[in-house]
């Protein structure tokens, strides 16, 4: 979805559900390799070995809350069982970090909800400072 959209996927990784493991990994590609984006899959429900929220509070300089609203709301249009992610959204630098479900299904719908708002809000963390609003009647 994301290539679908222009993104280049340039880093995949498959991380076991361990905290530090996490939080090194998103470390090293936010601060060594620059990347804008990282989204992870899976680790943000309530299972004792769910511990991406955690890794990602440990990285994280400050949350982006209304993806992961965004993504809940859309969700429980689907399932009630939405309502239990921990999922998060938070920006390391100049990195956007967005924790998606671990279902395909889950991916798929939450990565939706987020796509139309992603270019724009990566320009804005690259350093544009142009108004976001569009005056009415322009």
């Amino acid at each position: 979805m994301l290539e679908k959209e222009g993104f280049s996927v340039i880093r995949k990784k498959i991380v076991p559900d361990e905290r530090r493991l996490i939080a090194d990994t998103l470390e090293e590609w936010a601060d060594r390799d620059c990347l804008s984006l990282i989204v992870t899959s899976g680790g943000t429900g309530l299972s004792p070995t769910d511990v991406t929220p955690q890794a990602m509070e440990d990285v994280i300089d400050f949350p982006v809350p209304g993806i992961a609203e965004a993504m809940r709301a859309q969700s429980l249009k689907k399932t009630p069982h939405a309502m239990i992610s921990r999922a998060m959204a938070g920006v390391r630098k100049r990195c956007l970090i967005i924790n998606l479900p671990g279902s395909p299904g889950g991916v798929k719908d939450n990565l939706a909800v987020v796509l139309p708002a992603l270019k724009h809000a990566l320009s804005k963390l690259g350093g544009d400072a142009t108004d976001c609003a569009t005056p009415i009647g322009r």
